[in-house]
């Protein structure tokens, strides 16, 4: 190994050093490289891959190196979120949403209603609908499509470049239970 590792050494630290800009801590990469490649030699299954199981290694070690000193940027103290905005929105959204749920048929509402909106488990369901497991899981799954056909044909949406989705009701005659 240590020929092997004489021949790229030099080949490898530079690379290291481009890809990291800083040629000190190209040389710690590449001696952490040099011992992880020793202590693993076993795994190395034919001495011609030497070259690029190295070259492995260094790309994992500087990955690693990066994740190890991420920087976070400290928020303003300042910055607080507009919580009375947030629920206002939420609860203008919650009155659009109960009439498509109740507007659809009541074995496909009631699980739909105890799985998303009181957060019970699919089991949970079943019991107190006295339905089984994958029972449950099938009415919530088709109440989950018939509602969200309902929702498209109820409202448009979108992303805005904060990531935040935007919506606006359509108006058709053919929607009645819209928001």
């Amino acid at each position: 190994m240590l020929e092997q590792w004489l021949l790229h050494q030099d080949q490898l630290r530079r690379y290291v050093a481009k890809q990291l800009g800083d040629v000190d801590l190209a040389d710690d990469i590449v001696q952490d490289v040099y011992i992880k490649a020793s202590n693993n030699l076993h795994q190395l299954t034919s001495a011609d891959k030497f070259k690029s199981w190295i070259y492995r290694i260094a790309q994992n070690r500087m990955i690693d190196h990066y994740r190890e000193h991420q920087l976070f940027l400290e928020l303003p103290e300042d910055l607080v979120a507009n919580d009375d905005l947030v629920s206002d929105q939420h609860e203008q959204l919650s009155l659009c949403l109960y009439p498509l749920i109740d507007s659809l048929p009541k074995k496909y509402a009631e699980p739909l209603r105890l799985a998303e909106l009181k957060g019970m488990p699919q089991q949970e369901v079943a019991n107190q609908l006295g339905l089984s497991l994958s029972g449950a899981k099938s009415r919530i799954q088709r109440a989950r499509v018939k509602f969200r056909e309902q929702l498209v044909a109820c409202c448009d949406f979108e992303f805005n470049h904060n990531g935040q989705i935007i919506y606006q009701p359509r108006i058709t005659p053919s929607v009645n239970s819209c928001c």
